[in-house]
């Protein structure tokens, strides 16, 4: 009977080994790491160091690690993003009402606002030295472009120049650099007239000798989102993650390494990117820029 009792007693604590093992297993972190895709507004190098701060910090608060993924190009980044296959984006504000146009909403998660401004600005440039000095002038010119989904430079000056009477056609040529700074320097090196650039990327360049021609109407600024298929749970962590930046110094520095301009990221809604919709989707003559 010693004997069988002694059997028993073993089979007990092995049983309550399992089930601890088991509940152990059920509380650790499910899954490989997680994807936070940007998409290539910058040299790859440079998006890695900017948002491997955010994806560290995400990290800690998800308990599974945090990858950054730059995307191919904006069409190659929106698919991703679109299709489920990472888990979390940064996305311009055209290529997110181009991704929402074609797949769907994703769960929302913040905002951001450069400079207390939570609105994208961009600008029309030339050379300081240019002959040209409104939009009209820019017929039969050399311009350039970004990616073709880039919003202020591609999407947004692609309108004004419409609205202006200088579509696309009307060009003498039309070049897409793919990055920002790309363009800033052909136009610095007169390798074409005119070019479209994100405002702070005219900032970086204007003292080597760039004007603005025109400024570029507003629209809400970059933001991040979820995967469809990313669970409610992780959504709302990194959510909260997000919004709870600007309130820590270490949360500050995180946002400073994205932007050194950065000064909060904000609650997001659909809707906040409606005027855009309404730019994008305006018939020639109906867009009204301004200098």
């Amino acid at each position: 009977m010693r004997r069988i009792g002694g059997v028993v007693a073993v089979c007990v604590l092995a049983l309550a080994a399992v089930r601890a093992s088991a509940g152990e297993a059920a509380d650790a972190p499910a899954g490989g790491p997680l994807v936070l895709a940007v998409h290539p507004y910058l040299p790859a190098a440079e998006i890695n160091t900017r948002f491997t701060p955010l994806a560290e910090a995400l990290a800690r608060a998800l308990g599974r690690p945090v990858t950054v993924r730059v995307g191919r190009s904006y069409e190659e980044h929106v698919a991703a993003i679109g299709g489920d296959s990472v888990d979390l984006a940064y996305l311009g504000p055209a290529t997110y009402v181009m991704m929402v146009a074609r797949y769907g909403a994703k769960p929302l998660l913040a905002r951001q606002v450069i400079g207390g401004d939570p609105l994208l600005h961009g600008e029309i440039i030339v050379r300081e030295d240019s002959a040209l000095h409104s939009l009209q002038d820019l017929a039969g010119k050399r311009f350039a472009f970004g990616d073709p989904e880039s919003t202020m430079s591609a999407v947004v000056p692609l309108v004004m120049l419409r609205a202006a009477g200088v579509p696309q056609s009307a060009l003498g040529r039309a070049v897409f650099l793919g990055a920002h700074r790309n363009v800033a320097l052909a136009v610095l090196a007169g390798d074409v007239d005119a070019g479209a650039v994100r405002e702070e990327v005219f900032v970086e360049y204007a003292a080597r000798g760039l004007r603005a021609l025109a400024h570029e109407p507003p629209v809400a600024d970059h933001l991040f989102v979820a995967s469809s298929t990313l669970p409610a749970r992780d959504v709302d962590t990194v959510r909260r993650t997000l919004l709870a930046l600007p309130q820590s110094p270490a949360g500050k520095a995180v946002m400073t390494a994205l932007d050194p301009a950065m000064t909060a990221l904000v609650p997001v809604r659909d809707s906040d990117y409606d005027n855009l919709r309404a730019l994008m989707q305006a018939p020639a003559g109906g867009a009204h820029p301004h200098r």
